[in-house]
């Protein structure tokens, strides 16, 4: 019902978009794995087309959280769903530097301006409707915005929210004393005017495209509880978070769980269970035995493990789907260190990379290798990059063309810099282990030394990972915001926090010509345009190798029999994307 009423939506407005969009037929929870990885695209990716175009484009109203026709609507809150975690989340203030762990937890809290819908359509969140040319928002030239607001928001404590908060956010996000999450976009919002308590206005020092998309994880905070703090990175909203969202914070056990509690004053629909608990489970074959056992009710990150496919998808009283996922595992590099500035190396590392193997030894066949950042689901993929070949004696004469000669103990070395390293990532990942093993093995067929480091993931993805302290490490990175190619959070020079830069390069990756596409896709609307220049950013990036690809995401996500209102989105990193429409069937 909810998904013919948007096609219905969709059918009837006026769209400024040049694809025409097919019918989409209705999908269930449970997927195969060959309708997860073919069914639906060419319809998803003339919606995300469509938000990708922006302000061009139509953005349907406000379908999220409405609940399935069989569902009464006005049922009071009710049981509990546990949601499994192999990695804690730490970061509460949605706009301060966090892992993907945190964003489950997020999503339940707070709510952002927009957000986007599984098919890659905007829809207003706090916001009364989604600014456009066509609606007046937006200007012709792009620059000038105008935002409208929900008049029936109040925070957890009972507060109004109003455009002040709006204005709060968007202004602490660029405060150089705040230790921000992302600042693209964000930093080129001038004259930000509250007109009035549900309306906001600013204008955009130069035309963004992608600011819509950004604005979906953009998630607002209260100024009230932030005003009269010295310091707003050590302000205790940021471990007692009040949001807007369906659910409220209830309480934390570290190590162990984390509670939330259903918000009785949500403005929109739901939610519809009494209690989410997110429960900290660092080793991932534990993590499954309690799904099996019932004492989880839904897996997310990191999902179950492709070697427990087979097995969970029988289960009895037990849903499992395959999903495309965003993100990409990959061996990333610190490009700082002196071994790995030279292409040569780099290209001999991921030419000693048996992708094929690991993919069919240890992730039983259900991910996928890919050569790029870009979701093979995307409009702006491109499929023309060349393919890796594991071909060890290649790899060597790379490294003897070089110049890295073996030394008396067989590692390379060269100007007194040895081809050794060490490789880290989250302790109790049994797969992301074994994955290490490989790559330790096949490196040493060639002279390089790679030594095992692993730590907590709330070691590992703390500093460690942000300030790129690390040599390499192996982990999942997801590069695009919502449905929008812009990638400059990950690949832009001026993303390198550890070089004073605000954004998430942590392999310090810099090549002034992707710099300069970067800058010139975000200020292109035209989706033919875009298309360009993405393909060349993945083309340069391709060839550079700042990180090496082992596979491109599909994430087995279990749910017990019974939970509806659960629909993967692979616009989000976090299968918790919209708990406020869970509920058990009664």
């Amino acid at each position: 019902m909810l998904l013919q009423f948007r096609e219905k939506a969709e059918e009837t407005a006026e769209i400024n978009c040049r694809q025409q969009l097919p019918n989409e037929q209705k999908r269930g929870n449970k997927m195969t794995k060959d309708s997860t990885t073919k069914a639906n695209y060419s319809r998803r990716d003339a919606l995300r087309l469509m938000a990708a175009g922006g302000i061009a484009c139509f953005a349907a109203p406000n379908l999220i959280g409405k609940p399935d026709i069989a569902w009464a609507a006005d049922k009071k809150p009710a049981g509990r769903v546990v949601v499994g975690l192999s990695q804690e989340p730490t970061v509460f203030n949605p706009l301060m530097a966090h892992i993907e762990t945190d964003d489950a937890v997020h999503f339940s809290l707070f709510d952002a301006l927009f957000r986007m819908d599984p098919s890659g359509v905007l829809q207003p969140n706090l916001a009364a409707e989604v600014p456009t040319q066509k609606n007046g928002g937006i200007s012709q030239d792009g620059l000038n915005w105008r935002v409208r607001l929900r008049d029936d928001v109040r925070w957890h404590d009972g507060k109004p929210f109003t455009a002040e908060d709006v204005k709060f956010t968007l202004e602490l996000i660029t405060n150089p004393k705040f230790r921000a999450w992302r600042t693209g976009g964000h930093s080129l919002v001038r004259d930000l005017t509250v007109v009035s308590p549900t309306e906001i206005t600013w204008r955009m020092e130069q035309v963004f495209a992608p600011y819509l998309s950004f604005l979906t994880e953009t998630f607002i905070v209260p100024k009230h509880l932030f005003e009269n703090e010295a310091d707003p990175n050590t302000a205790a909203f940021n471990q007692a978070p009040v949001g807007t969202g369906a659910f409220k914070w209830s309480q934390r056990v570290a190590g162990d769980h984390l509670e939330l509690a259903a918000n009785p004053d949500y403005f929109a629909d739901g939610p519809y269970v009494e209690q989410l608990v997110f429960k900290y489970i660092p080793d991932q074959t534990v993590l499954y035995t309690q799904f099996k056992s019932g004492d989880i009710d839904l897996t997310d990150q990191a999902y179950i493990t492709p070697d427990h496919y087979e097995e969970a998808s029988k289960l009895p009283g037990r849903v499992v789907s395959l999903v495309p996922g965003a993100s990409v595992e990959s061996l990333y590099l610190n490009l700082e260190r002196p071994q790995f500035k030279e292409l040569a190396v780099r290209q001999a590392l991921y030419a000693a990379m048996d992708r094929a193997a690991i993919i069919d030894a240890l992730y039983f066949g259900v991910v996928t290798t890919t050569e790029t950042f870009m979701p093979k689901e995307s409009y702006y993929f491109n499929p023309n990059l060349p393919a890796q070949e594991f071909n060890l004696d290649a790899a060597r004469k790379l490294l003897d063309d070089a110049g890295w000669v073996p030394g008396s103990d067989g590692i390379r070395e060269k100007n007194g810099v040895k081809l050794a390293f060490n490789n880290s990532t989250t302790s109790g990942n049994n797969l992301r282990e074994q994955v290490q093993q490989f790559l330790q093995q096949t490196f040493a067929e060639i002279g390089v030394q790679m030594t095992i480091s692993n730590l907590p993931a709330a070691v590992m993805f703390g500093e460690f990972w942000l300030k790129s302290q690390f040599d390499t490490a192996i982990s999942g990175v997801t590069h695009l915001i919502a449905a929008d190619p812009d990638a400059t959070n990950r690949l832009a020079s001026s993303a390198i926090a550890a070089k004073g830069g605000k954004g998430s390069n942590v392999g310090q990756y810099s090549n002034p010509e992707v710099d300069a596409l970067l800058k010139k896709g975000a200020q292109t609307f035209d989706p033919d345009a875009r298309r360009e220049i993405y393909y060349r950013i993945q083309e340069i990036v391709r060839q550079d190798l700042p990180f090496l690809p082992l596979f491109a995401a599909t994430y087995v996500v279990g749910t017990k029999e019974g939970l509806e209102g659960w629909e993967p989105n692979t616009n989000t990193r976090t299968a918790s994307w919209h708990a406020a429409a869970w509920h058990w069937k009664s």
